[in-house]
């Protein structure tokens, strides 16, 4: 499977907007917060509340999923995050973290997400590409005798933590014409939006663009010809120590299914030469 897409910005960019411009609360105040609850409850205050609420932000744009990958992502990374806050006795750990998240007023949760989406929509919100996934789901529960089982194309937003979008389709291979309806109910300006291979489509690319979004397009054998043209290119051993040393290769490796999976991954912005490259609206890279 190829992909077509635009590059997304490193974290480090996202983290260095979001610190500085995200104003969570007035530091004289919390100075004065923390020496008056050291005087009511006799006890030490170890960690800054601005250090816990920065780690805890970051790391869920890290895609953290609990507690502990919320500890582990911040040791992972505490040089980086030092150049943003104090972090004065380290890295608090995934109970203090929890406990202190746990204890924070919504409201103030609720301004400090007003503010992102004030940066995300904003003109140097450009650099922070919301991620949001358009896949279509058989509902197998509601398959009766005399119906089939719903199909529901949805568009979910993994950083909001919600769905922003359904459609409802009779076939499965509906889905096609189902992607630009639903586009057409939600807001994607500035976003990236990914769609698997049956959604691989001009006119669905074309739509992307027409919302002033960006799009990573699975690409298989139903799109013939890209696939053909993506596949030769990635198949030389030449163009790809090319792009390692341009910089558009990267590998992770990692234990999953109880044995160790590597997997190598190739970006390339050089693509004149490709023949399909006026059929696909805003097309900026392969990989």
């Amino acid at each position: 499977m190829q992909m077509i897409c635009e590059q997304i910005p490193p974290l480090q960019e996202i983290c260095g907007i979001i610190t500085i411009k995200v104003v969570f609360y007035n530091d004289r105040d919390t100075k004065n917060n923390r020496i008056n609850r050291k005087q009511k409850t006799g006890k030490k205050i170890r960690h800054k509340l601005l250090d816990i609420v920065v780690i805890v932000l970051f790391a869920k744009l890290a895609n953290a999923d609990d507690w502990g990958e919320v500890e582990i992502f911040a040791k992972s990374n505490e040089e980086f995050l030092k150049q943003y806050i104090e972090l004065g006795n380290g890295i608090p750990s995934h109970d203090t973290l929890q406990r202190v998240m746990g204890s924070i007023a919504p409201e103030y949760m609720q301004n400090v997400y007003k503010k992102w989406n004030e940066l995300a929509n904003s003109n140097e919100g450009e650099t922070l590409k919301k991620i949001i996934c358009i896949d279509g789901k058989t509902m197998r529960g509601n398959k009766s005798k005399e119906r089939k089982a719903n199909h529901i194309v949805s568009a979910w937003c993994d950083m909001d933590g919600f769905c922003l979008g359904q459609k409802k389709v009779e076939e499965k291979s509906n889905g096609i014409t189902a992607i630009p309806q639903l586009l057409d109910t939600i807001q994607v300006k500035g976003c990236v939006i990914t769609v698997d291979a049956m959604g691989t489509q001009t006119e669905i690319a074309e739509k992307i663009k027409q919302k002033r979004a960006d799009y990573t397009l699975a690409v298989k054998e139903n799109q013939k010809n890209l696939y053909r043209e993506t596949s030769e290119y990635f198949e030389d051993g030449e163009l790809l120590q090319e792009i390692k040393d341009n910089g558009g290769y990267k590998m992770t490796v990692e234990k999953a299914h109880s044995q160790m999976e590597k997997r190598e991954y190739y970006q390339c912005s050089k693509i004149g030469w490709m023949q399909e490259k006026s059929h696909w609206t805003g097309i900026k890279s392969i990989g």
